[in-house]
């Protein structure tokens, strides 16, 4: 499949493990190591949906955190 940034127009991208959070039903989440594609212009980060469907799996599943970390929290304004 060919790879078309969806932000700038770029068809170069390259593959690397991001860290990446999600808020899940009001839930801060973080999961590291996920496989996404760069674009290789803008640097915009794309999953495709098999592997957004395996991180829904993965944090609304039955599998407890690898650990849990404090999150400071600031709202601009």
């Amino acid at each position: 499949m060919m790879f078309t940034c969806h932000f700038c127009g770029s068809e170069e991208a390259h593959q690397v493990l991001v860290d990446e959070t999600f808020r899940i039903n009001g839930k801060l989440v973080l999961v590291e190591k996920v496989p996404a594609e760069v674009c290789s212009r803008c640097g915009e980060v794309i999953f495709c949906a098999e592997m957004a469907e395996k991180v829904r799996i993965l944090v609304q599943g039955q599998t407890e955190p690898t650990r849990a970390i404090k999150v400071d929290v600031f709202v601009y304004q």
